[in-house]
């Protein structure tokens, strides 16, 4: 199980480097419908509530997967 964490952990890691110093490589992410996203003058409020949703299936499944072939 830690096995996996710090597999998981480094490609997040890796993923936010990418990001980083390439840009938005990921240009979907937060711009999904339900994502709220709120701004004013001096105020901004952001909460990626349909791209959590989507990530989590997406990292379930793999779970499920990873569990099953090993």
């Amino acid at each position: 199980m830690y096995k996996l964490f710090f597999i998981v952990g480094f490609i997040f890691m890796l993923l936010g480097v990418l990001n980083y110093f390439y840009g938005n490589i990921f240009g979907w992410v937060g711009k999904l419908p339900g994502d709220i996203s709120y701004k004013k003058e001096n105020f901004s409020f952001y909460f990626p509530f349909t791209t959590m949703i989507i990530l989590s299936v997406i990292i379930n499944g793999l779970y499920k997967l990873w569990i099953k072939f090993s």
